[in-house]
């Protein structure tokens, strides 16, 4: 009966930090980009939510493939933290690519939340493909 639980301490861990990472980078993320978009989506702003789920998806691909590649917690928490730099990386693209992206998304331009989501999801993609080591 034991044996098939025996890995849940393991699944425990992993997705307690995979949780944990990801809260981190959604409080991170939201401080780090000019819009700032936790004090947006609470104001009711669609465009910033569009374009934050797709940084908190894109940052989800690699962690998944970070989870189930790993061979410890730390490697784990490594992955993770590339996959968040890749993800601000990816924001600055979308930012280089379409002028005033913050203010629009600010100003609820869904075509510039749609732009930085699908950057992100395309960025989030390729990070995760390629952490499979």
């Amino acid at each position: 009966m034991f044996g098939y639980v025996a890995g849940l301490p393991a699944f425990l861990a992993y997705f307690a930090t995979g949780l944990g990472s990801l809260a981190a980078f959604s409080v991170l993320y939201s401080a780090l980009t000019p819009q700032h978009e936790l004090t947006l989506i609470r104001t009711g702003n669609a465009t910033a939510v569009v374009a934050f789920l797709g940084a908190i998806l894109g940052f989800s691909l690699p962690l998944a493939s970070a989870a189930a590649n790993s061979v410890s917690l730390v490697d784990f928490l490594i992955w993770a933290l590339i996959g968040a730099i890749f993800q601000a990386i990816a924001f600055g693209v979308a930012s280089l690519t379409m002028r005033g992206l913050p203010q629009r998304i600010t100003n609820g331009e869904m075509a510039a939340g749609l732009w930085s989501a699908g950057i992100s999801l395309a960025v989030g993609m390729l990070n995760a493909a390629c952490m499979t080591y």
